[in-house]
């Protein structure tokens, strides 16, 4: 592999090995490959591994941590995300400092078309020489390519307790579909949950819809104050017409 030169590890759809110069990164939706290798599973392990159901993409994602899978749950709350998968695949490159293989955790791919790359570490070992390293050259990488990259750590709490809330109603509707309607209608102004919820027969039934629809962005409402039955929500056409 010569000097400045990188190339991208993958398994396309039939799990088939490929290697990929980055130039040609665009050719390939990274969104939709499976994990280029297996997340360890074992008894007595540091992190806890399992798999995200994704509303985004109806699919199950596998995550090697419990911090991984808060990340998840936040890019799919995220509007101008539309799919996401992980350990899309592994870089193999050399700069002046020498060889190195990176396997980021996370491949974004915005509604927009534009690309991201996520880390997630402990708090504690992002400043550490070796990964901060990784991430220097990660970063270097996406720009070439027009990608975007963060590491993250641990999120801020009260946006992580908001969405991890939400994410319990984040699948299909099934009972209280027929109310989705009413409540928007409701909802065309500005009212607080408890009294929007207060105005149906089954109050806890609308209340798990109003949840569904604040996750699904169609009631909007004030991310950065906590969740409360005072929580004021609104029609999101309604707030695009005003």
């Amino acid at each position: 592999m010569t000097r400045d030169r990188a190339y991208l590890h993958y398994l396309d759809d039939r799990g088939t090995e490929r290697l990929l110069a980055c130039e040609h990164a665009a050719e390939v939706a990274f969104e939709d490959v499976p994990p280029v290798r297996k997340i360890p599973s074992y008894a007595g392990q540091r992190h806890t591994p399992g798999h995200y159901w994704s509303a985004c993409t109806d699919r199950m994602v596998g995550y090697e941590s419990h911090l991984e899978s808060k990340w998840m749950k936040l890019l799919d709350f995220d509007p101008q995300v539309a799919a996401f998968a992980a350990q899309p695949f592994t870089i193999e490159a050399q700069d002046a400092e020498g060889p190195w293989q990176h396997t980021p955790d996370l491949f974004v791919r915005r509604c927009d078309g534009t690309a991201l790359l996520v880390d997630v570490k402990e708090d504690s070992r992002i400043p550490m020489p070796g990964v901060a390293l990784q991430a220097r050259r990660t970063a270097d990488l996406c720009r070439q390519l027009g990608w975007d990259y963060f590491m993250v750590g641990e999120p801020d709490p009260l946006r992580w307790a908001t969405v991890s809330w939400l994410a319990g109603y984040r699948r299909p509707l099934r009972a209280g579909k027929d109310l989705t309607g009413p409540l928007l209608q409701l909802a065309r102004n500005p009212l607080p949950i408890g009294e929007l919820v207060s105005f149906q027969p089954l109050p806890e039934l609308a209340r798990a819809v109003v949840y569904h629809l604040m996750w699904h962005h169609q009631l909007a409402f004030d991310p950065t104050r906590p969740l409360r039955d005072y929580t004021r929500v609104h029609t999101a056409d309604a707030r695009r017409a005003a």
